[in-house]
């Protein structure tokens, strides 16, 4: 199994980090002066902040329980993103702020809409198991 955290995964763990850092340090300053402006949208900003830390600590760990766990931190990243990018569009009532996933990552260049692709892509050419089904061929 190559490790996760080698290769182009270097750069996708620098973009989690990154991420999980802005997202956190957003969505704590949101809740704690502006909480009652915008607390679902903000909350999801929170949300979103743990996935992305999660992500990157499995990442970086590596091993056959961190490769499971980042891929269900990639796929809850991918149906929220989604989720509340659709949502924002159409209930802007819920969205009166901008989020880290709301309008699909619009405030971000659309970086969180393209983040989950991109891990689950690497996950799945580092899957464990792979690169020895490789070797036997």
């Amino acid at each position: 199994m190559r490790e996760l955290s080698s290769g182009p995964g270097r750069m996708l763990v620098f973009v989690y980090g990154v991420f999980a850092v802005a997202a956190t340090g957003r969505s704590a300053i949101q809740l704690g002066t502006e909480a009652g402006n915008a607390p679902f949208a903000y909350t999801l900003s929170l949300v979103a902040a743990v996935i992305y830390l999660v992500a990157t600590t499995c990442l970086l760990l590596g091993g056959p329980s961190a490769w499971r766990v980042a891929v269900v931190s990639c796929a809850v990243e991918l149906v929220g993103v989604l989720s509340v990018g659709v949502l924002s569009y159409v209930d802007t009532e819920l969205f009166p702020d901008k989020t880290v996933w709301s309008h699909f990552g619009q405030g971000y260049a659309f970086l969180p809409l393209v983040l989950p692709f991109l891990g689950l892509a690497w996950l799945r050419a580092t899957a464990p198991g792979r690169a020895t089904a490789r070797s036997v061929r």
